[in-house]
């Protein structure tokens, strides 16, 4: 019988997590798309938002957490660009903005350096 270690379980469980990120990261970008596509004031737009910034308020939440193991300089840009992305949200939000496609680039940089 094989016997994992813990370092090889915890790697997986980083592994399964980075998974899950990239995923929501995809499906929040999906989501963006196609907002653009309808515009701003559209139930697509609505719903596109909505998602993001559940997710990332999830992960500033993470990010804030006193167990996560990531560089303190790092949490902190991470955290930016969350924050920008809400505040960006927001203003496509409240019709002052239509920049869902600075949302999707900076989603997807951070999707593509979760691998």
């Amino acid at each position: 019988m094989y016997q994992f270690s813990y370092a090889e379980i915890q790697q997986d469980d980083v592994a399964e997590s980075k998974d899950r990120e990239r995923q929501v990261l995809d499906r929040s970008i999906a989501l963006l798309g196609q907002a653009q596509a309808a515009g701003p004031k559209s139930r697509e737009a609505i719903e596109a938002i909505y998602f993001t910034n559940r997710v990332w308020m999830r992960f500033i939440e993470d990010l804030n957490s006193p167990e996560n193991e990531l560089e303190a300089q790092l949490r902190a840009n991470l955290i930016s660009v969350g924050l920008w992305i809400l505040r960006e949200g927001e203003k496509i939000r409240k019709g002052e903005s239509e920049n869902f496609q600075g949302i999707i680039d900076i989603s997807a940089i951070i999707r593509d350096g979760l691998k």
